[in-house]
């Protein structure tokens, strides 16, 4: 089962679990969304399972994509100016930023999402001792004694 969306001018074709890179998303204060925070994608371009094709025209009505900010990703693009001869050289840069999402459901008409059950992420304490491997070293070799010899 896949969809195709459209975001930004830009379409994806994703799966249940893939992850996509689309464009900077902002709340109502301005913010990046936060990390783990839900993003609902409704403008669904095709459905397809198996043998079932639904296309719309232009958008599935009530398909709804549901996905979950991962992380937020910029790439950073140099543009570099060069004439001979001529002592004129530009650099320039720009950097896009993205949000990486995976896609948690594909939603038919009429469905309502699921619960969020995330577990629980513990994460282990700093200060705990880890177990590492034992140092081992290298066993010393004694040089043998010269004898002085006593005539």
């Amino acid at each position: 089962m896949y969809v195709v969306f459209e975001d930004g001018s830009r379409q994806y074709r994703v799966s249940e679990g893939d992850r996509v890179q689309i464009d900077l998303r902002k709340n109502t204060d301005g913010e990046p969304l936060p990390v783990g925070s839900d993003l609902e994608l409704n403008r669904v371009l095709l459905y397809a399972n198996g043998n079932e094709v639904q296309i719309g025209s232009p958008v599935v009505a009530g398909m709804r994509v549901m996905a979950k900010v991962i992380e937020h990703t910029s790439t950073k693009t140099y543009i570099q100016k060069f004439r001979r001869r001529k002592n004129y050289r530009r650099r320039t840069g720009h950097r896009q930023p993205f949000l990486k999402v995976q896609i948690a459901h594909i939603l038919l008409p009429g469905m309502d999402a699921p619960t969020r059950q995330d577990p629980i992420v513990q994460t282990p304490a700093t200060d705990a001792p880890t177990q590492q491997d034992p140092i081992v070293e290298a066993p010393k070799t004694e040089t043998p004694a010269t004898e002085t010899a006593n005539a």
